[in-house]
């Protein structure tokens, strides 16, 4: 059916998640006895370490659920600018520091300021869906710039110059990126910082991402240029995807626009998450975080060749993030059907590529590696014997 003229017009480019279809499937044949491996969804399996955990129930128990300012509460801005220092050796004012209600509020506060009606921002395809949905959202024009893994799912400075126009405003990137794994490398981001604020536009990096990096010690665009807009999380490394919590990194002159769209927005981020993510910097809490990235990174060395011994053409070994996007025409040039097709036969739940763009993306599936060993490895079992 299609939407009532009343809804606006914008509605007609946000698109749902195909995944849902996937997981609204994989549950109702998990309640009817069915045994379903998860590799749709982008959530880590390990729950929030401890003493994030107990540092949010003394929150509660203290009475601590009132409104925080808008920009979050300064202890904890303070921890996340220490956090740059100890760990990218990157020094950051508190105050450039916005704490928000995950990522996307971080995402929806960097455009909200920065985008006009028309407007254009560069990003890359295969690329994170909401990304593109979100400039849609503020009534700018998202522009798709195709990357393969022949350069790493990462677009060149040739490319970013071949679709530059008066209208771009910004350029958004993710490292590590969903749905690739892939990284920017030092050289790309220098020459992509020095050639966007040359032409006056913003460069915005996603970083959610940022710890699980697997073949190098993670790493900031911040270490490259002062004035690169930074929008990161505590879900993925710190394991607090329901605790709704995320940050942005912004330049002096915006934090005021920015406070003041965050309190029409939002008026504060979680509280409670807020008091338990003051204990995410803490030594025992990091020793838990790497011990899982540790983990996933055997994770991605069993299931990458065991991918590639099934057929699936990976061509890039994914270097962060949880995810290994593959190459599936062997099996079909449909990857909604073929991800349907294997969760009723073989029971293994995958998001198929139409989710993250365009470019090649009816051949392309993503397998999310945020399950035990012992389920992917049976998993592998499972595809190898229905395809």
């Amino acid at each position: 059916m299609s939407e009532p003229t009343i809804l606006a017009e914008r509605m007609k480019s946000i698109q749902a998640f195909h995944v849902m279809d996937i997981l609204a499937r994989a549950r109702q044949l998990a309640s009817s006895g069915r045994s379903i491996i998860h590799m749709e969804v982008g959530e880590p399996d390990f729950s929030t370490p401890a003493p994030i955990v107990e540092a949010g129930l003394r929150a509660l128990k203290a009475g601590q659920t009132k409104y925080t300012p808008a920009c979050g509460l300064p202890e904890l801005r303070e921890a996340i600018a220490a956090w740059y220092g100890q760990r990218f050796q990157v020094k950051l004012a508190p105050e450039r520091v916005i704490v928000t209600p995950g990522a996307s509020g971080a995402l929806q506060l960097a455009l909200g300021v920065l985008v006009n009606p028309q407007d254009q921002v560069l990003l890359t395809d295969p690329g994170y869906p909401c990304n593109r949905h979100l400039v849609r959202l503020f009534e700018g024009q998202p522009i798709s710039i195709p990357v393969t893994a022949a350069h790493n799912y990462q677009p060149s400075l040739a490319q970013v110059q071949q679709v530059w126009s008066e209208q771009t405003r910004a350029v958004l990137l993710a490292s590590p990126a969903n749905p690739t794994g892939s990284l920017l490398s030092t050289e790309l981001t220098q020459q992509l910082s020095t050639y966007i604020a040359q032409q006056q536009a913003t460069f915005i990096v996603d970083e959610i991402y940022q710890g699980l990096t697997y073949d190098q010690e993670p790493s900031t665009a911040l270490s490259i240029a002062d004035d690169i807009w930074i929008v990161n999380s505590f879900s993925k490394y710190f394991g607090m995807t329901g605790w709704r919590l995320g940050w942005l990194i912004a330049p002096d002159y915006a934090v005021d626009a920015i406070n003041r769209l965050a309190q029409n927005l939002f008026l504060s981020p979680p509280t409670v998450a807020q008091y338990a993510a003051l204990a995410a910097f803490q030594p025992t809490t990091l020793a838990i975080t790497e011990e899982r990235r540790f983990e996933f990174a055997k994770r991605r060395d069993f299931l990458l060749p065991a991918l590639q011994n099934l057929g699936f053409k990976i061509q890039n070994n994914p270097q962060g993030a949880f995810y290994i996007y593959a190459d599936a025409e062997r099996f079909s040039d449909n990857s909604h059907a073929l991800s349907l097709r294997l969760l009723e036969t073989a029971g293994v739940a995958f998001t198929p590529g139409i989710d993250f763009g365009e470019s090649a993306a009816k051949i392309h599936v993503r397998f999310a590696y945020t399950t035990a060993l012992a389920e992917l490895e049976q998993a592998v079992e499972r595809l190898a014997k229905h395809l």
